[in-house]
């Protein structure tokens, strides 16, 4: 699998309503397009997890990779990794970082066990716009 080393890649719940509107959110506040994105039940989404020996079925989180690094992060970290290079009310997630990670992936870990009830999902993973394509993998 390559990947361009100079974007960031996103994994996330191609079906999940917040998930979604995360990514429409990063979109929006992300003016240098740093980041593409994949679902993670895609192919590029299920070798990235493989790779870096995360299993699929624990992980329904937000994951950020770093091709370049070979960084990976998730849940909490991954969320405060794309914060940081984004415009908007977003970039100030970091400032909370002296919050102990444990507690941030309990927090974390709450919203994303209640977000199909409290947000919904779509029937199958969301198809990006026209202008969006070059975003996705």
């Amino acid at each position: 699998m390559i990947l361009p080393e100079n974007k960031i890649v996103v994994l996330f719940d191609g079906v999940c309503n917040l998930c979604n509107a995360a990514v429409d959110y990063i979109i929006k506040h992300d003016k240098k397009e740093l980041f593409i994105f994949a679902a993670l039940t895609s192919e590029t989404g299920k070798t990235i997890l493989e790779n870096h020996k995360i299993d699929p079925i624990k992980t329904d989180s937000i994951v950020y990779y770093n091709p370049k690094k070979d960084a990976i992060a998730i849940k909490a970290e991954a969320a405060v990794q794309i914060a940081k290079q984004l415009s908007g009310i977003a970039s100030l997630l970091p400032f909370f970082s002296f919050i102990p990670l444990k507690w941030q992936n309990s927090i974390y870990d709450f919203v994303a066990k209640n977000r199909y009830n409290w947000f919904g999902k779509k029937e199958s993973c969301r198809l990006p716009s026209p202008a969006e394509l070059k975003r996705f993998l």
